[in-house]
């Protein structure tokens, strides 16, 4: 099936741009080139073999190596392959989880600062807002 650009960008960010089987990062615009440094294809989840759909909510990126191990075989198998149980966070998830991070580390470097001076405080509350936010939330998904 061909996609549209519009299409394949709404799959693309599904995982914010890495392969929903093993979480490289993948490069939009390398899509379907086979020898390119993260060149990318369109992955079924539930395979077309075993019934899958072309709707959105079936659609992934996947780097080409990994869709074509794949084959017919489930997206859970694959993953587990490469030790992962979920695909990468999608744009908006990951935004959200990140601003999460960023407070409870704001938090977290405020509360361990109390003892200290107001400065101290406030330095320790914005390094961990930074180190919260810098965190790569798929990390703890799996």
């Amino acid at each position: 099936m061909r996609f549209t650009n519009s299409q394949l960008e709404k799959i693309f960010l599904r995982s914010s741009g890495y392969c929903h089987i093993c979480h490289q990062k993948l490069v939009f615009a390398h899509y379907g080139m086979l020898k390119a440094a993260g060149g990318w294809e369109v992955e079924h989840s539930n395979p077309q073999a075993k019934g899958g759909t072309h709707r959105l909510n079936n659609l992934y990126p996947a780097c080409i190596r990994c869709n074509r191990a794949k084959g017919d075989g489930s997206s859970r198998q694959a993953r587990s392959k490469h030790g992962k149980k979920r695909a990468p966070l999608s744009t908006t998830k990951r935004r959200r989880a990140k601003l999460v991070n960023a407070l409870k580390g704001s938090v977290l470097g405020a509360t361990t600062g109390i003892v200290g001076t107001i400065e101290i405080i406030l330095v320790l509350a914005v390094l961990g807002t930074v180190i919260g936010f810098c965190l790569n939330p798929d990390r703890w998904q799996d």
